[in-house]
């Protein structure tokens, strides 16, 4: 989130794991992190890959963009050796021309990414909840492409800030794509996407002066207290993942399974690395940061781990709720902010996702891979989820403006079964169609709807009624879980939580490599309406972060002994 990370108390380090490693363990693994980036190739492979041809139709001579020899890939057409250069070096002209368009615009969030691919498949039943065809036996495998991401920098920014993750896969089904675009955390900042531009506005550095300042993240985010539950998760020990291969992946929004009766069914999405999950401190984020220039020590995990044989697995869980039953709980269960408790909504296990293949080229398929919520297949449907319900429109016409009208014609977003529409022409348009028929119906092509009628069963049968009316959903609750989080979190947890959030709150600003700084923008107003919402979450929180604002040891006013200060080395479970 924010370009510079704090340094843990009393100066100690410690790497947090579920699986509950001992120190030494997590010691050797930030170790071996910083082992695998200085060890990684030119090819990002540590293993000592020999680099392959980058094309099976290379000549053995250059050749402009149009196949002709090249003689000179050298110098410049002049007038004699000194002279002006000549309009006619078609040469040159293609060279400069082709350079200054080579790069598409970076992403407005999720810039920074990786892109592994490899399958998913099923392991458990669920056919009586989803007629989606991925799903129909156990054992079935589809391929898959994953684009793992941070979230708020560009696409040069550290891999090691505290900030979301982006977890998207595109399974490349035999009814089509599917895409499950989630993050690393289970909830989000907001629950309507009508705020969605204004977040990325407070999340990005300063318009006047392009310097990350997190007054300008915590003001916005005061006047939305659903956002407690979130700021949670991303200040505590969960806010920087060690890497991908050690990262969960959320849904995020609620959608819905569709069987073949057409009964509906709320579903929440779940990844979990078989590998665990790991953690680390902003002090060995920053160590691991400043040890790998390039930034990019997940990348070169993910990637070398894969090239080795070693790619990661995940397992791949559903929460489930009948739609009756939505009105039963103390949450929406269509808002984003809130998470479905596993005690009450379990685990149900579905398949697996095996990563065991990179990527051959990072622009064509790391760059130009693109996401959209609304990309689903039969069986799989929306909410109405609000956030999900914007993210439905905008994330494909992002890409129709980052990358072109036709960006699914790529082979990366491209389904993998055969596909037919009457859509042509268009900037880029590479398709092959020769029929004389582009609409629908004719007498001439006389190609039909989805004969099974599957494909209606995508859409919802649910019944609607209501005024139009802009205004929150009724029942908000926007204190419980998020105090729930800090009731249930073990001291060390606390310490990292309060020593992360009381230093937002001081208004301190993060940029670069640089410490904390004190910001006179986070007013009194800003930081009393936190510690505000702090107080209805959990008073012991307030009196926590109002201990640390005021230079104490927070801990010491939750009256907790010595031994379970955060400062002591080791892992603990998360």
């Amino acid at each position: 989130m924010f370009s510079r990370s704090l340094t843990a108390p009393c100066g100690s380090a410690w790497l947090v794991s579920r699986c509950c490693k001992p120190a030494a363990a997590n010691r050797q693994l930030v170790t071996s992190v910083k082992a695998q980036a200085a060890n990684a190739g030119s090819d990002g492979n540590g293993n000592g890959a020999k680099p392959l041809p980058s094309n099976a139709r290379n000549t053995n001579y250059l050749t402009t963009n149009q196949g002709a020899p090249i003689y000179n890939n050298d110098h410049t057409l002049t007038v004699g050796p000194r002279g002006p250069a000549l309009l006619e070096d078609f040469h040159l002209i293609e060279k400069m021309q082709q350079f200054d368009r080579e790069k598409t615009p970076e992403r407005i969030v999720h810039a920074r990414g990786i892109v592994a691919k490899g399958y998913f498949e099923v392991t458990h039943d669920i056919t009586d909840l989803t007629c989606a065809e991925l799903f129909s036996e156990v054992g079935k495998k589809t391929e898959t492409a994953v684009r793992f991401s941070v979230v708020t920098h560009g696409r040069d920014s550290p891999e090691g800030l505290r900030d979301i993750r982006g977890f998207a896969t595109k399974f490349y089904t035999q009814e089509g794509n599917w895409d499950l675009v989630g993050n690393n955390i289970p909830v989000f900042f907001i629950r309507d996407g009508f705020k969605f531009p204004d977040l990325v506005h407070a999340l990005r550095p300063n318009p006047k002066n392009n310097i990350q300042e997190a007054w300008r993240f915590l003001d916005f985010l005061s006047h939305h207290p659903e956002s407690a539950h979130v700021m949670t998760w991303l200040a505590g020990i969960e806010g920087i993942p060690v890497n991908y291969r050690h990262m969960e992946g959320y849904g995020v929004n609620t959608f819905t399974l569709i069987n073949q009766a057409g009964k509906e069914t709320y579903v929440k999405f779940h990844w979990r690395p078989e590998a665990g999950t790991k953690f680390m401190t902003d002090d060995e984020a920053q160590s691991i940061g400043e040890f790998n220039m390039r930034h990019s020590h997940a990348t070169h995990d993910l990637y070398n781990s894969i090239a080795d044989g070693k790619g990661p697995e995940y397992s791949f869980s559903i929460q489930t709720m009948d739609p009756a039953d939505e009105d039963k709980f103390d949450f929406d269960p269509l808002d984003c902010t809130k998470v479905w408790p596993e005690e009450q909504f379990p685990l149900q296990p579905v398949g697996r996702m095996v990563l065991d293949r990179n990527i051959d080229n990072f622009h064509n398929e790391s760059e130009s891979i693109a996401f959209s919520p609304g990309i689903t297949v039969p069986g799989i449907g929306h909410s109405n989820d609000k956030v999900l319900q914007t993210r439905v429109f905008s994330y494909a016409d992002t890409q129709r403006y980052r990358i072109g009208t036709n960006y699914q014609m790529l082979p990366i977003n491209q389904p993998k079964c055969p596909f037919h529409n009457s859509h042509e022409n268009g900037a880029m348009n590479f398709m092959d169609k020769q029929g004389e028929v582009n609409y629908w119906p004719s007498t001439i092509d006389k190609v039909e709807v989805d004969p099974n009628n599957n494909a209606a069963l995508s859409v919802g049968k649910q019944e609607i009624r209501g005024q139009r009316v802009k205004a929150d959903i009724p029942k908000q609750n926007d204190f419980q879980q998020a105090g729930d989080r800090w009731r249930n979190m073990g001291v060390r947890e606390k310490g990292q939580l309060i020593f992360t959030l009381s230093n937002w709150m001081k208004g301190q600003l993060i940029f670069t490599l640089s410490n904390w700084m004190s910001d006179p923008k986070c007013t009194p107003e800003i930081r009393n309406r936190w510690l505000d919402i702090w107080q209805q979450c959990d008073g012991t929180m307030a009196t926590a972060l109002k201990a640390a604002l005021a230079g104490q040891k927070p801990l010491q006013a939750l009256k907790v002994k010595p031994g379970g200060h955060p400062d002591m080395v080791g892992a603990t479970e998360a």
